[in-house]
C-alpha cells in the first residue's frame, strides 16, 4: 500500500529539482502546459480530419489545398511572429509585476496584428494570379484551379485569425492559457463541422472549404474580442485602448517580433521553394509530402506546445532577472521535448496504415509515406527539440535577431540547397528533400545550443 505514496512522493521531488525555481513551481508550469498541449493536439487532429476530408475531393483537391497552405504558412506567421512578439512583452511586464503595462502590452499586440494581417490579405487577394502563375505555374490546370479558390478565400480569412493568435499570444504571456485553448477550439471544431457540411454533405470541394474557413475564424475573433471586453479581469484592455495606438509598446513589441517575422519570410520561403521542387516531380509527390507533413504535425504536438509554454516561462523568468532559473527550464524542456518524440513515435507506428487509410492516398504512394515518416521520426528524436525548443528560450529572453539570423542562413544554405541537390540532382525526389530538412535541423540545432551555452542571450532588454 505503501509503494504507490512513495512513487507519488518521488515524482513530485522530480518535478520540483527540474521544473520548480524561484520565480515559477511545476504546478504553475503544468497549469501552462495541459491547455496548449490539448490546442496543438486538437488542432494538429483536426487539421488531419481537414485534410482526410479534402483528400475524398480527389488528388488534385489535397495538391491544391498543400500547394497554398505553403503559402498561407508563410504569410500567416508574419504576424503569428509579431503576435509572439506581444507574447514575450506581455510575459516579461508580469514577470516584473507591472500590471499596467502588462494591459498596454497586450492592446498593441492586438492592433499592430490586427493592421498586418490586414494589409497581407488584401496582398494575398489582389496578387493571387501572379503569386500562383509564379511559384506553382508547373502544377496541372485542374490543381491550379483549385488552389486560385483556396488562396482566395484563406487572404479573406487572415484578419479573424490573426486577431484571435494576438488575443490568446497576450492571455499566454500573463498564464490564462485555459482561455485561449477554448477560443482555439472554438475556431478548430466548428471549422471542422462546417468541412463536414461543406465537403461531405453538399460536395462542394475546395469552394466549401473557403467558406468554413472564413466563417470559423472570424467566429473565433468575435468571440476573442467579446472575451477581451467583457469578460477579462486579468488584462483590462478597452476598445479605446486598441485604436489609440501606442507607438513605444509597439516598438517594444517589434523588437522580438519583427526579427522572428523576417525569420518566419525566409524560413518559410524556403518551405515555398521546396515546395516549388515537390510541384515539379508530380500531383503523386504534392500528395507524398501533403499526407508526411500531417503524420510529422502529430508527432509534434507535445514538442510543439513545450516550446510555446517555454515562451511565458523564460519570458517571466527574465522579466524578474532571473537567469539561473531560465537556464534550469530550458535543459529539462529540452529533455522532456526529445522524450516526447520517442513516446509519440511508439505510439503512432503500431496504427500506421490504419491512419494513412484516412487521406485515401494511391496505393503507389503509401511506400514512399512510409519511408519518409520513419526517416523523419528517428530524427526528431535528438535534433527537433535543439532546433525549435531553444530558439524559444532565446527569443523569449530578447535574443530575436541571432536566432532569426541563424534560421534564415541554415534553411537557405542547407535546406533549401540540399533539398534541391538530394531531391532533383540525385534524383532522390520526395525522401531526398525530407532529408535536407532533417539535415537543416542538425546544423541548426548545434548553433543555437552554444548560444544558449553561452552569456550573450541573457544580456538583453526588453522591458
Amino acid at each position: 500500500m505503501l509503494e504507490p505514496k512513495v512513487n507519488v512522493r518521488q515524482g513530485r521531488l522530480l518535478l520540483d529539482k527540474y521544473f520548480s525555481g524561484e520565480s515559477i513551481d511545476y504546478r504553475q508550469i503544468i497549469s501552462l502546459f495541459l491547455p496548449i498541449l490539448v490546442d496543438q493536439a486538437f488542432v494538429v487532429g483536426l487539421n488531419v480530419v481537414n485534410t482526410a476530408m479534402i483528400s475524398s475531393s480527389g488528388v488534385a483537391a489535397i495538391s491544391a489545398v498543400n500547394m497554398i497552405d505553403s503559402l498561407n504558412i508563410f504569410l500567416i506567421s508574419v504576424f503569428i511572429a509579431v503576435s509572439t512578439g506581444g507574447t514575450v512583452v506581455v510575459a516579461q511586464y508580469k514577470g516584473s509585476g507591472n500590471e499596467l503595462m502588462v494591459s498596454k502590452a497586450a492592446a498593441g499586440a492586438v492592433s499592430s496584428v490586427s493592421l498586418m494581417a490586414f494589409a497581407i490579405g488584401l496582398f494575398g487577394i489582389v496578387f493571387h494570379a501572379p503569386l500562383l502563375h509564379l511559384l506553382f505555374g508547373a502544377a496541372s490546370p485542374e490543381v491550379m484551379a483549385n488552389a486560385r479558390t483556396y488562396l482566395i478565400g484563406s487572404s479573406l480569412s487572415y484578419l479573424g485569425i490573426a486577431v484571435m493568435e494576438a488575443v490568446c499570444g497576450a492571455l499566454r504571456g500573463i498564464g490564462r492559457t485555459r482561455v485561449s485553448l477554448v477560443l482555439s477550439l472554438i475556431m478548430n471544431f466548428s471549422y471542422v463541422l462546417l468541412n463536414f457540411v461543406f465537403i461531405n454533405g453538399l460536395h462542394m470541394g475546395v469552394f466549401g472549404m473557403t467558406i468554413a474557413i472564413n466563417t470559423s475564424r472570424y467566429l473565433a475573433a468575435a468571440c476573442s474580442l467579446i472575451y477581451l471586453f467583457r469578460l477579462d479581469s486579468s488584462l483590462r484592455v478597452k476598445i479605446r485602448d486598441l485604436l489609440a495606438l501606442n507607438w513605444t509598446m509597439i516598438k517594444r513589441i517589434m523588437f522580438i517580433g519583427l526579427p522572428f517575422a523576417a525569420e518566419q519570410m525566409f524560413f518559410n520561403g524556403g518551405k515555398i521553394l521546396t515546395q516549388i521542387f515537390i510541384v515539379s516531380l508530380g500531383t503523386y509527390a504534392i500528395a507524398t509530402n501533403a499526407i508526411s507533413s500531417s503524420l510529422a504535425g502529430v508527432m509534434q504536438i507535445p514538442a510543439n506546445a513545450l516550446s510555446l509554454t517555454l515562451i511565458t516561462v523564460v519570458g517571466q523568468c527574465m522579466g524578474s532577472r532571473n537567469t539561473k532559473d531560465a537556464r534550469k527550464f530550458v535543459k529539462s524542456f529540452l529533455w522532456l521535448s526529445s522524450a516526447s518524440f520517442l513516446l509519440m513515435a511508439l505510439l503512432i507506428f503500431p496504427v500506421f496504415h490504419p491512419l494513412v487509410s484516412l487521406f485515401h492516398p494511391p496505393e503507389e504512394i503509401v511506400r514512399d509515406i512510409f519511408i519518409v515518416f520513419l526517416i523523419n521520426s528517428i530524427a526528431q528524436i535528438p535534433l527537433w527539440s535543439v532546433s525549435f525548443i531553444t530558439p524559444s528560450a532565446l527569443r523569449a529572453a530578447g535574443d530575436s535577431k541571432f536566432t532569426s539570423i541563424v534560421s534564415m542562413l541554415s534553411m537557405w544554405l542547407f535546406r533549401v540547397v540540399l533539398g534541391y541537390i538530394l531531391g532533383i540532382v540525385l534524383n532522390m525526389g520526395i525522401i531526398g528533400v525530407w532529408l535536407a530538412m532533417n539535415c537543416e535541423w542538425g546544423v541548426r540545432g548545434f548553433i543555437f545550443l552554444r548560444r544558449f551555452l553561452g552569456e550573450k542571450w541573457v544580456q538583453h532588454k526588453v522591458i
